[in-house]
């Protein structure tokens, strides 16, 4: 048995073709989950704004058995790295993600960065007593599960528009002087600073457990790109913001994206609002606003999932109102490096 490890380039399309190769076989492990081929070839080829990534991939006896992408942050959390490791199904248990982990803690350590963090599915669906390969695998290297997140998934056709449009009629009585906005796709640049605040708010507002990651810096640079790296991923997004009449100011946003392979799937991005103007309702309104901004263009929708860490407990409220229901856990693991 002959493994052999190697990184490939951005460019590297034979490379990135083995390693979509490997997410696709790996999606087995997450059925009710698209896959999308060109989000995987924009991850290699367009990654967020502010990363480096690395990307090595292993063959067992000649054959594509693994993949590591290593993002490593170069504006904030500049210790940090985050790692996305899949070992095809077939080629499981032969060392191939022990030796994938090794060679990327090597690199990171040349890079001196001190941790690297990796999410997963906690258990197999229907299966809560059982860990799933990535965590079983996780719980092997030593790594710690710093955060829970609970992932709730929306039907659409179970949608009640009745209970919908009293919350809306409840939100609107404490929502006075405020107004909402919609766009689709990218930022306009009317609103490229606010949404810059308040996404750069959006780790010091969210529950982060034990999760060494530190709040990010966002300019209105940033989002451009981070606009343009979405776009080549193909998600169509649809936003909703609130205005504060009397300032004119953006003071609350939330997001929406469709699969690009998959017009069934979406998934519910970002929502927040400025701590200055809590209390009315804001997210409230403008998630089931935005719902139905989405729903009026994307007819094939069936099922938007959502997670939230399971101490966020004022989001889950507003998740469940709207009709979320909760799907199952996934684990945020840390690891020293």
């Amino acid at each position: 048995m002959t493994l052999a490890i190697a990184p490939f380039g951005a460019d590297d399309t034979p490379a990135t073709e083995q390693a979509y190769a490997i997410d696709a076989a790996a999606a087995v492990d997450l059925p009710d989950l698209p896959c999308c081929r060109q989000r995987f070839f924009a991850m290699i080829r367009h990654p967020m704004p502010g990363n480096r990534s690395v990307r090595l991939l292993a063959h067992l006896d000649g054959a594509p058995a693994g993949y590591l992408l290593l993002d490593l942050p170069q504006l904030d959390n500049t210790e940090n790295a985050s790692a996305n490791l899949v070992v095809h199904p077939a080629y499981r248990r032969r060392g191939v993600g022990r030796a994938l982990l090794d060679r990327g803690l090597d690199l990171l350590r040349e890079r001196g960065r001190v941790r690297v963090s990796a999410m997963s599915r906690a258990h197999p669906p229907g299966q809560p007593e059982q860990p799933s390969p990535a965590a079983a695998f996780a719980a092997t290297v030593g790594a710690t599960d710093a955060l829970v997140d609970i992932r709730r998934r929306l039907e659409v056709r179970r949608l009640d528009q009745g209970r919908l449009d009293s919350l809306l009629v409840e939100a609107r009585t404490r929502a006075a002087g405020y107004e909402l906005v919609f766009w689709q796709g990218d930022t306009p640049q009317e609103y490229l600073a606010e949404v810059a605040y308040l996404d750069g708010r959006l780790l010091s507002d969210a529950p982060m457990g034990d999760l060494a990651w530190e709040p990010e810096q966002v300019d209105a640079e940033r989002v451009r790109a981070t606009d343009r790296a979405i776009a080549a991923r193909g998600r169509r997004r649809y936003h909703a913001g609130v205005r504060h009449r009397a300032t004119g100011r953006l003071i609350a946003w939330t997001l929406l994206e469709v699969t690009a392979s998959a017009p069934w799937h979406a998934f519910q991005q970002i929502t927040i609002v400025d701590p200055d103007h809590r209390g009315h309702r804001l997210g409230l309104l403008a998630k089931i606003e935005n719902l139905r901004h989405l729903l009026a263009h994307e007819p094939d929708l069936g099922v938007i999932d959502t997670f939230n860490a399971d101490s966020n407990e004022h989001m889950i409220a507003i998740n469940e109102q709207l009709g979320f229901r909760v799907c199952d856990r996934w684990s945020n693991w840390q690891l020293s490096v």
